[in-house]
């Protein structure tokens, strides 16, 4: 999958550098995998995983102290492209079909 963009991730743990591991894996993970289709997402990432939408994802990153949403886009596209990023806290503020 592709991955736009990375920016977002490096800006986000300029801030929480206790983050950067746990996104830096989840980079080289989700741009190094092919997903046709939501059930591969689930079965990758179990229930660390939430779907909203038909094509919106939410992330369980960094032991859930984090949340990154972003927007799936399979065959023939192959994007995953970041939505949104911030604590969990944070999370619960936003509507995550809007961001």
């Amino acid at each position: 999958m592709r991955v736009l963009s990375k920016r977002t991730l490096r800006d986000f743990w300029e801030r929480h550098a206790d983050a950067k591991a746990p996104l830096e894996v989840w980079y080289d993970v989700v741009s190094n995998t092919v997903w046709s289709k939501p059930q591969d997402i689930k079965d990758q990432y179990g229930k660390t995983v939430d779907f909203v939408g038909d094509s919106r994802v939410v992330w369980d990153i960094g032991g859930n102290k984090y949340r990154l949403v972003a927007r799936v886009a399979y065959a023939p596209y192959y994007r995953v492209l970041i939505k949104w990023i911030g604590t969990h806290a944070e999370y619960d503020k936003i509507d995550v079909e809007k961001v």
